[in-house]
């Protein structure tokens, strides 16, 4: 095999929407073998290796495995409030009535979990983790979509992705609101500062970039240093980026066909012109078409999925799965509230609002046969929360051995979840675009 052939093959792998769910895989599964190999404590040491950051003042001394889960997720978050951000303005949520249907669905795939994770933990030292098991992972979900091909719908890609914007919603303000360390009130003074600074810019309907990522990193820094969890930085950051570009259809026209009369000057000799300057003529045409949001967002989707998802499950997942530490496990009501959580009150929540919006006339959704198979599919991916519920995990409880019974959990609801929902999706037959459900739910979804 050749290098151009290699290259083309690795940049084709990559432009695949089931890429991200793979490399995820690949991480975990790679977290696994060396925790439970002759490298384990070696892993565990360089986790815990402290990282000593800043100046006077602002100095942040932390592990590694700190640096990861506060530091680079806080890039995770900042995609994931641009991504809700872009589908409050123009996606699936910009409506009431197109929001309604994954809102509904998001909300009974968060309280029916916490409330089964509460069942098994109320009482108990435990009740901590109680949003665990609320949270989807929207890569793995996708991924798994992806492998499906045209046994999915596109009303159901569009539902699941829209329900997952909301699920983060929904986890981003448990974070927020329920797992705060004391709150340190002139380095949250600071992030306050930035904010406004940040809003200002928005008004002035700045479009460059660079003066929100700087701003936006030292938010980021304070915000950490405040006690709030530095990943409500990122979100917040997300959603201060301007959704819209600055240049009318009309500029943007103008200026293009000035780009263009600047390649026909270029071949001529006698004109100063280069085709260096039309280049950068025209790229500046096609960087003011796009609003900051969808440039950062484009920038950060590979950065994000194929690099901080991939490192943070490579960092979290690492079980020493003895058969002690399992049988521990087994005999916790944390590990089977958060299994039981995701992989049955995934499916009640999200199939059970679906149903009872849908018998009322709300959601635009066919009640057919074919329609629910499809809808009790996606119920099932809902139950994936890995990267989140890892996330939220490592919040909720400081002692090792919770963490461990936590993690044990969401690898099994989650591993249920994606391999059910995959089989049963995927005895579907062949997807017909022009069926008589997808045309009847765009009619009503569209009006």
């Amino acid at each position: 095999m050749t290098d151009r052939t290699l290259k083309s093959r690795v940049k084709s792998f990559f432009r695949k929407d089931s890429a991200a769910g793979i490399m995820l895989i690949i991480a975990t599964i790679a977290a696994l073998i060396i925790a439970n190999s002759p490298l384990g404590n070696a892993y565990h040491a360089l986790l815990e290796n402290r990282i000593v950051f800043g100046i006077s003042g602002m100095i942040i001394d932390e592990t590694f495995h700190h640096w990861i889960n506060d530091g680079l997720m806080a890039i995770f978050f900042l995609l994931v409030g641009l991504e809700i951000k872009r589908e409050l303005k123009y996606g699936e949520l910009s409506t009431v009535q197109s929001a309604l249907l994954p809102a509904v669905a998001a909300l009974g795939g968060a309280i029916v979990p916490a409330l089964i994770y509460y069942f098994f933990t109320g009482g108990t030292a435990f009740i901590e983790g109680w949003a665990i098991a609320i949270a989807t992972d929207i890569a793995f979900v996708i991924g798994i979509m992806a492998l499906l091909g045209s046994k999915m719908p596109v009303w159901a890609k569009v539902f699941v992705t829209a329900v997952a914007v909301v699920d983060d919603l929904i986890a981003v303000l448990a974070i927020a609101f329920f797992y705060t360390a004391d709150i340190d009130m002139p380095a949250l003074g600071i992030a306050g500062i930035c904010l406004a600074l940040l809003l200002f810019f928005n008004f002035r309907k700045v479009n460059r970039l660079s003066p929100y990522m700087i701003i936006g990193f030292v938010m980021w820094w304070a915000v950490l240093k405040s006690g709030v969890h530095a990943t409500v930085a990122g979100v917040v950051l997300g959603f201060v980026i301007p959704a819209s570009r600055q240049w009318s259809v009309e500029k943007l026209k103008d200026y293009a066909r000035e780009g263009f009369e600047l390649f026909k000057q270029a071949t001529d000799k006698n004109l100063p012109v280069t085709r260096e300057q039309a280049l950068t003529h025209m790229d500046k045409t096609v960087e003011q078409a796009k609003s900051p949001l969808h440039r950062l967002e484009h920038k950060l989707h590979g950065v994000v999925y194929f690099v901080v998802m991939p490192l943070f499950a490579l960092a979290n997942a690492g079980i020493a799965l003895d058969l002690q530490t399992l049988d521990d496990a087994f005999s916790s009501p944390l590990t089977w509230g958060i299994i039981l959580g995701l992989f049955v009150g995934k499916q009640i929540g999200i199939f059970g609002s679906t149903w009872a919006l849908t018998k009322m006339g709300f959601s635009g959704l066919p009640d057919s046969k074919e329609t629910w198979k499809v809808v009790y599919g996606v119920a099932l991916l809902g139950g994936v929360g890995f990267t989140m519920s890892l996330f939220i995990a490592n919040l909720a409880f400081q002692e090792a051995l919770f963490l461990e019974y936590s993690k044990v959990g969401i690898l099994i609801g989650s591993l249920l979840s994606g391999i059910l929902g995959y089989y049963f999706l995927s005895r579907r037959p062949e997807y017909e675009v022009n069926n008589q459900d997808e045309l009847e739910f765009s009619a009503k979804h569209e009006n």
